[in-house]
């Protein structure tokens, strides 16, 4: 076939030579580069937009009256981890899809903590069969702190090279400022490896200000989705970085931010959106991009500048801008038709001039997947099975120790100090002061390590919680007011092949399996949905509080988020970058 094809054919429809293949008449179409909402038609050859202009006389092969509606712009989510859905690429189209999102911008950095440069190549396999469109941010820090946990797979200059060499690779994944800010040199190799190739280098600038900010920025880092507070947004525009805006299942940021945005009325050019961790029970609920959108429209933010974050601004970001974010000729046409802008909900969904959702409901068939054998059993931990595995030895009655605080609907934890009884020579929880045990079991099958520490925020009076989902490094973490039920959890997580579950007196009271990589399913999403309720159900019978106790749960182990973490390999002051002990003195 001959290549330009396509390219003539969107030329001699666009001057009327030919009859273009979808006409979507009388719409409201939002003008994201001026701003404004302009009457008119919409035409459409192949998967481009070849026409935008009013009154022209036009024929199709088919014709579609919008009666009205807007069409809006596909959205754009600027950073999401996929694993943290819990589904599998395809099963991840049911839920986000209907919404309007027609563009994921995916680091798969949990995959690739798991299974490495195959587990990404294997986990992006169906992409080209999927209803909405992925472009991959290449994991730049697999694993996220060298010697300080063990993972089961590893991206080193090399492999990262081959990655950013996939055509629909746009960027270098987040890279937190540990690995700028010490100068190391095969964190400094992927930014140029990256720019070499006209790619930009994702931020991860949590807690940064001040000259560290500055260095940060010097050393060619162009966003951050970190951002807790305003200052923390303006800061960053100041230096020149682009601010994602995020709202994930328990890191909501997106309304305080926002609330500062519209009340200082900051510009909003170099503002996008994503989720980054968000589980798909939380989408169905709520929505996905489409929700950072209605939010901050009813936060007060002007529609249209909502909608331009969601797709112009996003696409000019990452330099997809001739292909993305508008609703111009020589775009895809990828668009949403809705009949209100506050709030928008996607009446029809469109992709590459395909109709893919209408009414809340996927519109096509997506091919099922059938992944590796081998990426579906990568759950081999050599211990954590028995409740002697997490005993805490001590001398003396009493002691002092560090205990992970969490923040509610934050990622972020801070140190302190409980004072907890030693019974047997051990350390035993408290749930009356909310100092629960937490442990990460190594569970990659490499030195079977064991940590034990304790937290405080999780609220659990009884029993225990556990998944196989556990920030960067994907190892075993469990949590729970006693050692049997802890073992219990591993023993429950081992049988399913990875997920989550909590159990009670040693029995199992909820779980949700996710084979793929002990990080996905791929069943049905309403299924999974369904599963995650009765999940954090069970979590509120034993005690918790907590919106989404099982994402927060997931990074309690994360060492790269100030400023406290528990990896496999002990507890991790996140600041000083080094373990610590548990026990602080005798009491």
């Amino acid at each position: 076939m001959d290549k330009i094809l396509p390219l003539k054919n969107q030329i001699r429809a666009a001057l009327g030579e030919r009859p273009l293949d979808l006409l979507v008449r009388n719409v409201r179409l939002v003008d994201v580069y001026r701003e404004t909402i302009v009457e008119t038609d919409l035409g459409i050859c192949g998967d481009r937009i070849v026409s935008v202009l009013p009154g022209e006389a036009r024929t199709a092969t088919t014709t579609v009256d919008a009666r009205g509606q807007y069409a809006v712009p596909g959205f754009i989510d600027a950073h999401i981890h996929i694993e943290s859905a819990l589904l599998t690429p395809e099963r991840l189209a049911e839920v986000v899809v209907p919404t309007g999102t027609t563009t994921l911008l995916v680091d798969p950095m949990e995959v690739a903590n798991v299974a490495g440069y195959d587990g990404l190549a294997e986990f992006f396999r169906a992409a080209p069969t999927l209803p909405y469109r992925i472009f991959v941010e290449v994991s730049s820090r697999v694993p996220t702190a060298p010697g300080l946990e063990t993972t089961g797979g590893e991206l080193g200059p090399a492999e990262v090279r081959r990655a950013l060499a996939w055509p629909q690779t746009i960027s270098l994944g987040e890279l937190d400022p540990s690995k700028v800010l010490e100068y190391k040199a095969p964190y400094l190799r992927k930014i140029l490896a990256a720019h070499a190739r006209n790619k930009i280098a994702n931020g991860h600038a949590a807690g940064l200000s001040g000259r560290e900010l500055e260095a940060y920025a010097a050393a060619r880092l162009a966003d951050d989705h970190e951002c807790v507070t305003l200052d923390d947004v303006k800061a960053r525009l100041a230096v020149g970085m682009s601010v994602i805006i995020r709202e994930g299942s328990s890191e909501r940021n997106l309304r305080d931010l926002i609330s500062g945005v519209v009340r200082e009325n900051l510009p909003t050019r170099h503002m996008l959106f994503c989720v980054d961790d968000k589980f798909s029970a939380d989408i169905a609920a709520e929505g996905h991009i489409d929700y950072n959108v209605n939010e901050s429209i009813r936060l007060g933010l002007d529609p249209l500048r909502a909608i331009q974050m969601a797709s112009l601004n996003a696409a000019e970001h990452f330099r997809l801008d001739d292909r993305l974010g508008a609703l111009v000729p020589g775009r895809w046409a990828d668009f949403i038709l809705t009949d209100s802008l506050t709030p928008i909900r996607a009446a029809q969904v469109y992709v590459g001039g395909r109709l893919v959702a209408e009414s809340g409901r996927l519109a096509v068939e997506v091919p099922r997947v059938r992944y590796a054998a081998w990426l579906r059993n990568t759950v081999r931990a050599k211990r954590g099975t028995r409740a002697a595995h997490f005993a805490l030895k001590a001398d003396g009655s009493r002691v002092r120790v560090r205990v992970i605080e969490i923040v509610p609907d934050q990622i972020i934890s801070y140190f302190g100090e409980a004072e907890l009884e030693v019974v047997g020579g051990e350390v035993q929880p408290d749930p009356a002061q909310d100092v629960l045990k937490i442990a990460v079991v190594e569970r990659h099958g490499k030195n079977g390590n064991i940590a034990v520490a304790f937290a405080k925020g999780f609220g659990l009076k009884r029993g225990a919680i556990g998944g196989t989902v556990a920030h960067d490094h994907h190892n075993i973490v469990v949590l729970g007011a006693n050692d049997d039920d802890l073992a219990a959890c591993v023993r429950a997580l081992v049988k399913i092949r990875g997920g989550f579950v909590a159990v009670a007196d040693g029995k199992t009271l909820a779980q949700v399996p996710l084979p793929v990589a002990g990080l996905m399913s791929d069943r049905p999403a309403s299924e999974v949905n369904q599963a995650l309720g009765k999940l954090n159900g069970a979590a509120r019978e034993l005690g918790s509080s907590l919106n989404s106790p099982f994402m927060t749960l997931s990074f309690v182990s994360l060492p790269s988020i100030p400023e406290a973490g528990l990896t496999d390999k002990g507890l991790v002051d996140v600041r000083a970058r080094k373990l610590v002990p548990v026990i602080v003195a005798s009491a």
